[in-house]
Order: C-alpha cells, then sequence, then structure tokens
C-alpha cells in the first residue's frame, strides 16, 4: 500500500436521511411522509429494514461488494438548524464556539509542519472549504483541471511566459517586511507552484472509465487524474448541491443522488484499473439531515443524518443506529443524532492519514471501527 489518501464529498445543503436510506416499513416513516417518501418497491435494500435511495444504484453495488460503511445517526450536541453554522461546525470540529481553523488544514499542518508539500490537498470547485483551512496549510483549488495553471487562458507561449515571469518577479522581490508580507510572497509562490504541478496530471493520465459531464463527476475524474499521478496530494476535496430540498423534495434529491452515485462509482473503478484502491478511501456527509415530517413537497431542517465512508479498505455495513422516529425519541421534530462525527474523524485522521486527533477534534472520542485493520 501506498501513502493514504482521502477523497471528502461534501452533500451541501441538507441531505434528507430519511429519503437516503430509507426505514421503507416503519409506521412513523410512512405517516410522518405522506407525500415525500420513497416506496417500499422502489427502495433498494440493505438490511435492517433499511434501504438505499433508488437512484443510489451504484453505491448499492460497492455496498454489496462490501466496500460501503453506512454510518448513522450522525451529528453533534444541540444541533443548529442553520446551514452555515452547522456546516462550520463540521468543518472546524468546534460545535460549542465559532473554529478558526479547519480539521483538514490542521491535518495537513501536521503531515507537513514545514508547509513544503504545495499540493498536499487539492479541492474541486470555486472558493476554498473551511475545513482545508489552517494558517500555513498549503491548497490548490481547481475549477477546470483541463485547463488549469496561472494565465493557462493566454494562448501565446512567449507572453504567458513572460506574464508568469513577472508573476515571479513580484513575490520574489523584497516586497516589503514584516509577517503580513512574508506571508503574502509565500502564499503567491506557493499558488505558483501549485499551478505548475497540476497543470501536467492530464497528460500522462488514461482510463477507459467513461465518466458522466456533471460537475460532479468532473471533479471525481479531476480526483482521480491527480491522485494517479503520485504528485504528494493527499486530501481530495468536493461538493455537489444544493440538496436543500423545501420544495419538489423527490425529484431533487434523486437528481443529485444520481450524481453522486455515478460519480464516486466511476471514481472507484478507475482508481480500481490503476491499482491503487486500496490507497484511497471516500468519506461523504452532510451538514444535517432533514425534518421527520414532510412539509407537503419537500422537507424542512432538520437534524441527525448519515455519513458513508466507501473504498478497498473499508469494512462494509452499518454503523451506529438508525434514530428513533418514536415521536418521544425526536428533538423538536427531528431525529436525535446518536454518533457524534468526530468519532468519525477520529478514526479518519489517526488509523488513516496517521496523524493526532486529539487538537482537531479537540478531544477524545471512540472510534467507529468503519477501517479495515
Amino acid at each position: 500500500m501506498g501513502e493514504k489518501k482521502i477523497v471528502v464529498v461534501q452533500l451541501s445543503g441538507g441531505n434528507d436521511y430519511l429519503n437516503c436510506i430509507i426505514p421503507y416499513n416503519n409506521s412513523e416513516y410512512l405517516d410522518n411522509r405522506p407525500n415525500v417518501r420513497i416506496t417500499e418497491e422502489r427502495v433498494l435494500p440493505i438490511g435492517n429494514g433499511l434501504g438505499m435511495n433508488p437512484s443510489m444504484a451504484p453505491i448499492k453495488e460497492l455496498y454489496d461488494s462490501g466496500k460501503v460503511a453506512v454510518i448513522h445517526g450522525t451529528g453533534y450536541p444541540v444541533p443548529s438548524r442553520s446551514h452555515f453554522r452547522s456546516m462550520d461546525i463540521w468543518h472546524t470540529a468546534e460545535p460549542t464556539k465559532v473554529g478558526n481553523e479547519g480539521w483538514l488544514g490542521n491535518a495537513i499542518n501536521q503531515m507537513y509542519p514545514n508547509h513544503d508539500n504545495v499540493v498536499a490537498a487539492v479541492n474541486f470547485g470555486a472558493g476554498l472549504p473551511r475545513s482545508l483551512v489552517s494558517h500555513g496549510a498549503p491548497v490548490a483549488s481547481v475549477t477546470d483541471l483541463d485547463n488549469y495553471g496561472l494565465m493557462s487562458h493566454v494562448g501565446d507561449e512567449g507572453i504567458r511566459t513572460e506574464a508568469l515571469q513577472a508573476f515571479k518577479d513580484m513575490y520574489t522581490q523584497a516586497i516589503g517586511t514584516g509577517p503580513v508580507m512574508d506571508y503574502l510572497s509565500e502564499t503567491g509562490l506557493n499558488a505558483l507552484k501549485g499551478a505548475e504541478i497540476l497543470s501536467s496530471v492530464t497528460q500522462n493520465y488514461t482510463s477507459s472509465v467513461e465518466y458522466a459531464t456533471d460537475s460532479f463527476s468532473k471533479s471525481m475524474k479531476g480526483a482521480a487524474q491527480v491522485l494517479q499521478a503520485d504528485i504528494g496530494t493527499r486530501i481530495c476535496y468536493t461538493q455537489h448541491g444544493s440538496f436543500d430540498a423545501h420544495t419538489n423534495g423527490i425529484a431533487l434529491q434523486e437528481g443529485l443522488l444520481t450524481d453522486i452515485s455515478s460519480g464516486i462509482y466511476d471514481f472507484y473503478e478507475d482508481m480500481k484499473q490503476a491499482n491503487k484502491s486500496d490507497d484511497v478511501v471516500m468519506f461523504v456527509f452532510s451538514e444535517f439531515g432533514r425534518r421527520v415530517k414532510d412539509n407537503g413537497n419537500g422537507t424542512d431542517h432538520g437534524s441527525g443524518g448519515v455519513a458513508f465512508v466507501i473504498g478497498d479498505s473499508v469494512e462494509g455495513g452499518h454503523y451506529s443506529e438508525y434514530p428513533s422516529l418514536n415521536p418521544q425519541d425526536l428533538i423538536e421534530g427531528d431525529l436525535a443524532f446518536n454518533l457524534d462525527f468526530r468519532s468519525i474523524y477520529t478514526e479518519i485522521l489517526e488509523d488513516w492519514l496517521e496523524v493526532d486527533a486529539r487538537p482537531v477534534v479537540k478531544g477524545e472520542y471512540e472510534k467507529v471501527g468503519f477501517l479495515k485493520g
């Protein structure tokens, strides 16, 4: 096995747990979801009276092969129904205060304390998720790997070289003194180095896998290209959504889960063909679930969710317990979490990325057990 790598998939907007992993015979599910539910004949059974959403057939195939850990009832104490606050909690592992450091950014700094791997983490998509942010942690953010590189839009090679040299000069000259200027100089040079490295990864990539054309599949193909190039990237990150299905709940979620399932399956097959599937796991999460009772056409913000860890190094199956749907067990009409997400982080950080989880999750949490020993 080579260096261990992870692809983090963020389901933005609040994925509906009850219609993702469906308790299809549960009377409370049937009563609370008269309009927004998946009927029994459509579900993909996975045991324990549960079934996957019908749009998740590719992930169900991986599940049947023992490569998918379904982690039930994920959350944290005193749940927030704000997208922004809840996602920030997952990103920083700080449920009780506003954190200033991402959990993966902290891990990158532990792996590379000298900040000497400028492509340690690659985000696919616009902006930079808070989970990857930590002072000094080098992270590249890519929207289109095929056209990536600083000033790649400049067609004339001579002009582009001249422009890049000017960029280098700007950051290598003594542009001032003090920590702010030092940081700007280092950041600019790292961006340049990262762009140069990443712009070359597609050149030697070959695969028979035909990815779909949606944005998520493009991101997963990009992750496969980067990880197969062995340039030192340990973390890839991407997101898809929005799963915020206040209206048109069934169709919206199923369309997005179709993209997610296809992209994940194709990425797995791609890495398998390249003989690199032992070295990588995928972690899939959302900031919260939805309310137990539908609103007539969709579902509103809730709590208690589901996460997945997928790969050849995963011990597939069910982990933790599906939260009770009994009215007396709900929290203001929402599912109660029964597994703190920091237990998942602890196992990923310590047993996969091989860094100390305690400074990241601010304590000690029992591991879930989804990684093979």
